[in-house]
């Protein structure tokens, strides 16, 4: 198993001169850490207009920065919105970024699932998949040596020499955002690593690996002619201290990360209250009071505890053949000190275990792509009457109301 981080880079209000200043320095410094330390990818978002919940509308100036203060670590694009960029740009940022980092770049593709950001760019909820898929096949031959063109419904690109070109070969490896059983299935179909945005139990990483691979090797259908990534990754909540209790107490942004997320899509139109007039960090302390219990299931869940609490989750997940847990640790309030504490911890005593057992987890994976072991196949609607839902329990009033 390989592990990454995540950043969605948010802050919670109220906002005071110098805290974006500050998120962004933290971090990197952070990253810079977690890359000394040896972890294997690190994760960044492109989000517009999600107060609070995400200013990280620039993921290729963000990793450019994290390119010249690391060796080791992956770079991941996690996402790139297809939906809101030209492909030509999308392009020329993969391809920058894998310079930079003398061929470190992960590029992940997504569509964005909010009509907060997808409106202002003229995008609406029924064609974004089109958008996207038309995209993927713009940009694939603009990392090509030659030149290209494109004429499509969503696109026209004349024939020009898309510079410059990635370092890796053919391209950085391809990765989709997904956040429901059916859509990892598709990111197996189209062939492209699964960067699974859901945080499911280790009981239910099991369904979500067998249909990915399932879909990767029996019913693959690549959008263009590129290189195909079986790999899934899953994220999850994380800290890690020396104990259970200390863990949960510095943890509370995860909660906050539900929350907020749930706010930006949980109406079925996903349209939200006037820009600037909701304080989601106010609109949280009351849903904690009003909910205690909830929040503190939400605690127990993920990745959060001592190294033994954490070791023994992980090796549920282990047993599912995840090929990445991505951890996030940078949510809501959780402070820069309590985020390099739990990276360090979590290196010096659970990381290495399930770093050496890699090389029996890529045995297995070849023997799926072989076809020498049958996977389970998955009923999605069984599947989405056990474990569906798993966010409802922490979402705003109004959201709630909504549904």
């Amino acid at each position: 198993m390989k592990f990454g981080i995540f950043y969605e880079l948010q802050l919670p209000r109220p906002w005071k001169e110098g805290d974006e200043h500050r998120l962004y320095q933290n971090a990197l410094s952070q990253l810079e850490l977690a890359d000394k330390l040896g972890y294997d990818y690190a994760w960044e978002v492109e989000h517009h207009f999600l107060e609070e919940y995400s200013h990280s509308p620039s993921p290729a100036s963000f990793l450019a920065a994290a390119s010249q203060r690391t060796k080791q670590i992956r770079l991941g694009h996690g996402i790139l919105q297809l939906t809101t960029n030209h492909p030509a740009h999308i392009a020329e940022r993969v391809a920058c970024l894998d310079l930079l980092s003398s061929g470190r770049a992960e590029f992940g593709m997504g569509e964005s699932a909010s009509i907060t950001e997808l409106e202002p760019f003229d995008v609406i909820m029924e064609n974004k998949r089109e958008v996207f898929e038309e995209a993927v096949r713009a940009i694939i031959p603009m990392f090509k040596d030659g030149p290209s063109e494109h004429q499509g419904k969503y696109f026209n690109f004349p024939l020009r020499m898309v510079v410059p070109k990635p370092m890796q070969k053919p391209h950085p490896p391809l990765w989709v955002a997904c956040s429901q059983l059916e859509t990892l299935a598709k990111c197996g179909e189209w062939g492209m690593g699964a960067l699974g945005f859901q945080f499911v139990s280790a009981d239910a990483a099991h369904a979500w690996v067998h249909a990915y691979y399932n879909a990767f090797v029996k019913r693959q259908k690549l959008l263009a002619d590129y290189k195909t990534n079986p790999n899934i990754a899953l994220v999850s909540f994380f800290m890690c201290a020396k104990t259970d209790e200390e863990a949960r107490a510095r943890a509370d942004g995860d909660t906050f990360f539900q929350f907020s997320l749930r706010f930006y899509g949980a109406s079925s139109d996903r349209r939200r209250p006037p820009a600037g007039t909701v304080n989601m960090w106010e609109e949280y302390q009351k849903w904690k009071a009003a909910n205690p219990e909830a929040h503190a299931a939400a605690l127990r869940g993920g990745l959060i505890g001592s190294p033994d609490t954490i070791r023994r989750k992980l090796r549920k997940f282990q047993e599912s053949n995840i090929d990445q847990v991505v951890l996030l640790n940078q949510a809501g309030k959780n402070t820069h000190e309590h985020i390099c504490e739990s990276l360090e911890l979590f290196a010096k005593e659970v990381m290495p275990e399930f770093q050496e057992a890699h090389p029996k987890l890529l045995k297995w994976k070849e023997q799926v792509l072989n076809r020498d072991i049958q996977l389970d196949e998955i009923d999605t609607t069984a599947f989405t009457d056990r474990y569906g839902g798993t966010m409802k329990a922490i979402a705003p009033a109004k959201a709630q109301a909504a549904e």
